[in-house]
């Protein structure tokens, strides 16, 4: 690189630390040439001597000298490499929203978010896909079950998975999941609240509802309202999980007595209950919609289509589509 650039910090830094930064923009400078030219004043931040754990601004600018590591190259997104192709494609294929600072997925069932024990392939992973040309990969900022489909919400960016991060922690997000459940519950509208907590088996994490005050517990709060019945045999329901543990609508489905279909881990199919013919060994559970905060202001809403599986039962079932339909569906 030759002559002194100027490069202005742009929105999405804020609050990056400097070594951070130049990691981002120069991955090829190493930690201590960029010591030795902050120690010699050669690196400024809006014209001022700065350290390596300066936290930088939106607007700063950063002062760099001639050095002999290049910028990160500008250019066609990682994800067009012969190497990341298949990722990319599929990745691409499951969009149903996408912006400057978010990307909604439609998930498919079977498909982890995250790797683990037995997981050759995840969204994760396959996010490498999708490294933008100054090296930002996108983030996740929540998760869903394995064999759940449906909304699954990515950043973009580092300020907009900090601000998606905390709607969800602070629960100013709202989540509705589309189930099929073994019979009809008696109240066809309720709220359900246990305590939850993990237990590890031979089969892997399992949740199972606890006492208040026993060790590793956490308050678990879900919502429920049958949209449409099979007779007395199937329902289709609404669930809305207020706060987000793990495996929570599929826990608190069985707590009330009508487990989800499919689910291989809380709905036991070989006692006393023949499956009905046409219906798919596969968890019923779909993410449908959210509405979350956007990081730039306003609300985002998003709707999933059914997967194949489900979309297979309530055409079988007879289900309507239009008993599930909201004023804020696309």
């Amino acid at each position: 690189m030759a002559g002194i650039e100027h490069i202005r910090v742009e929105a999405d830094e804020a609050g990056m630390r400097l070594d951070r930064w130049f990691k981002i923009h120069y991955p090829g400078l190493g930690f201590g040439p960029l010591q030795k030219l902050l120690r010699s004043g050669q690196v400024r931040v809006d014209g001022g001597r700065v350290k390596s754990d300066a936290r930088v601004q939106p607007g700063q600018t950063v002062r760099i000298p001639p050095m002999e590591v290049d910028a990160k190259k500008t250019g066609p997104i990682a994800g067009k490499d012969l190497k990341h192709s298949s990722d990319f494609e599929l990745l691409s294929r499951m969009v149903l929203h996408e912006d400057e600072k978010v990307i909604v997925l439609n998930k498919p069932a079977g498909l982890a978010v995250q790797g683990g024990s037995g997981v050759a392939r995840h969204i994760d992973q396959m996010l490498d896909s999708w490294i933008s040309p100054k090296g930002e990969k996108p983030r996740l900022v929540h998760r869903l079950d394995r064999d759940t489909s449906g909304v699954l919400v990515i950043a973009r960016t580092r300020g907009a998975a900090q601000k998606l991060t905390a709607a969800f922690r602070e629960r100013d997000t709202k989540k509705t999941y589309w189930a099929l459940v073994k019979g009809v519950p008696r109240k066809h509208e309720d709220k359900i609240s246990t305590w939850l907590v993990k237990e590890q088996t031979p089969d892997g994490d399992r949740m199972r509802i606890a006492r208040h005050g026993e060790d590793g517990a956490d308050h678990a709060v879900s919502y429920y309202r049958v949209l449409e019945m099979a007779a007395q045999t199937l329902c289709w329901m609404e669930m809305e999980p207020y706060t987000g543990r793990t495996h929570q609508l599929r826990v608190h489905a069985l707590h009330i007595g009508h487990p989800i279909i499919g689910d291989p881990k809380y709905f036991d199919d070989d006692h006393n209950w023949d499956f009905p013919g046409g219906i798919q060994k596969k968890l019923h559970l779909h993410a449908r919609h959210i509405d979350i905060p956007h990081p730039n202001g306003g609300r985002l809403k998003v709707t999933a289509p059914l997967p194949p599986h489900m979309v297979q039962s309530w055409n079988l079932l007879g289900f309507d589509m239009e008993n599930g339909r909201r004023d804020d569906d696309e």
